[in-house]
């Protein structure tokens, strides 16, 4: 249950432009679609993934640090570690488990036999993008544990693009027909509450003391 007196304490605090900035992104954010980057060492790469995430509107982006423990690079994020839930796992079976738990179907984001081209792909169903590493690409349990096959188009002599630059090139694709189809791809009321609840409280620099106010007064008997 969300505390929408909590939420308009906290909402005071915020510029009007602010608040509305906030309504109208949300009006843009989705979980029908979400991001998976597998044991991508290089931190910049990480970084500019979860920036797509955040232009495109996609909410949740899913970390696995099996082999290489990460950090954001607060630079190439641009801020959208703010904007963007950020979901880390230690293993890759925990992250798959979880999200076909959630309802997505695992979408390995390489070249296969069976693979999709990018412009044929069905949006209608909720969808984990799952990205390796240029060098390596994914692990074989998730192209074991895969439930279909993405690629992007190419006609150069190179095989393979960046990792962030194929994020953004799909996140685009996708979302851009997700919103001019009829799926109901939007958040629900509840998860825009939150995130209202969450931005809010990143935005308020003295948060801890004006929380600490907030419970003191309405502390109950």
């Amino acid at each position: 249950m969300i505390d929408t007196d909590y939420l308009n304490y906290l909402e005071q605090f915020l510029t009007d432009n602010r608040k509305e900035k906030f309504l109208k992104v949300l009006q843009n954010r989705t979980n029908h679609f979400t991001v998976a980057i597998e044991d991508v060492f290089q931190l910049h790469n990480t970084s500019a993934v979860m920036r797509s995430c955040e232009v495109f509107g996609v909410q949740q982006l899913n970390v696995v640090e099996e082999k290489f423990g990460k950090s954001i690079d607060k630079e190439i994020a641009m801020g959208a570690q703010k904007w963007v839930d950020v979901n880390r796992y230690e293993s890759i079976s925990n992250c798959v488990a979880s999200l076909k738990n959630k309802g997505y179907q695992i979408i390995a984001t390489t070249p296969h036999e069976n693979d999709c081209l990018l412009d044929d792909f069905d949006i209608s169903k909720p969808s984990a993008f799952f990205f390796g590493t240029e060098r390596d690409g994914l692990s074989e349990e998730v192209m074991k544990n895969a439930d279909g096959f993405l690629k992007i188009p190419m006609v150069g002599f190179t095989e393979s693009l960046n990792i962030s630059v194929s994020a953004a090139i799909i996140l685009q694709n996708v979302m851009n027909r997700l919103r001019h189809s009829d799926v109901n791809w939007h958040l629900s009321e509840e998860e825009m509450l939150e995130k209202r609840i969450q931005w809010a409280r990143s935005s308020i620099k003295d948060i801890k003391r004006i929380e600490a106010r907030y419970f003191s007064e309405n502390k109950t008997v």
